[in-house]
């Protein structure tokens, strides 16, 4: 499946944003990083500016990258109610042709699991690599792939229940996994039910969307091959380090040369 036929759980950014809003535990983490950088700071795969809106208000100069139409125009008006100079940008994150060289890049929201192919990966971190001066810092996520997070039931799995700040009812989110071992990838269907006051469900909603997952030294070697050092593999964004207990990555990485790309 290709990235940009991957979109069914983006397809609606106010409700992307709804769900996902809430979530800030990576804005002091970049906020540091950020305050180190001279001139713009690059958020590829910004989506709808859930992490690039909070450091445009913190005064940093930043250009959101993203694909996806819908989420983009959303970004546009949030941060064009709140007055902030962000530059929005729409393209191909593996292709990118911005005219802009920066030393601080970060990708957050486990966005690199959508690069499902080796040859989205490959362009993804050659076009970092391209738009990083020397010794340029890009930052990344990504779901660490262990054993618990890979072989799930092939069931119907509740995952969390949210009230809905419009209607004020109740939504709950299941999910089903389904993993392809020989292609790393993670098949999900999001399954969302909301319920009225009496908590009867009044309508269901699924979507789809698949995820490539990478072990950890399968993605140093990749990150050398374009260019890259790796500082530091941390488990949060409380700057714990890695375990085998893991549930997430967060890299840390600096350009100390091109891109073999």
């Amino acid at each position: 499946m290709s990235i940009k036929h991957n979109t069914e759980e983006y397809d609606n950014p106010v409700l992307y944003d709804k769900e996902n809003n809430r979530y800030t535990d990576d804005i002091p983490f970049l906020q540091k990083w950020a305050s180190k950088a001279e001139g713009p700071i690059l958020d590829i795969a910004c989506g709808t500016g859930r992490a690039t809106i909070p450091l445009a208000k913190s005064s940093h100069k930043i250009v959101g990258i993203d694909s996806h139409e819908g989420m983009l125009n959303e970004a546009k008006k949030k941060a064009s109610k709140m007055k902030l100079p962000i530059k929005w940008i729409q393209q191909d994150c593996t292709k990118l042709e911005l005219n802009i060289k920066t030393d601080f890049a970060f990708s957050v929201g486990n966005s690199f699991q959508h690069f499902l192919k080796n040859e989205d990966q490959d362009g993804l971190f050659s076009s970092v690599n391209r738009h990083l001066f020397q010794n340029g810092i890009f930052i990344f996520n990504t779901r660490f792939p262990s054993a618990e997070e890979l072989l799930q039931p092939e069931t119907e799995e509740h995952w969390y229940t949210y009230i809905d700040i419009d209607t004020q009812h109740k939504v709950d989110v299941s999910t089903i996994a389904k993993y392809d071992a020989l292609n790393q990838l993670q098949y999900y269907t999001t399954i969302r039910k909301y319920k009225d006051e009496t908590n009867h469900i009044v309508n269901e909603v699924s979507t789809n969307i698949t995820l490539r997952y990478v072990y950890p030294k399968e993605m140093e070697r990749m990150l050398a091959n374009h260019g890259f050092e790796v500082i530091q593999i941390y488990q949060d964004w409380q700057e714990n380090l890695i375990t085998n207990d893991s549930y997430s990555m967060i890299f840390v990485c600096k350009k100390v040369s091109e891109s073999c790309k």
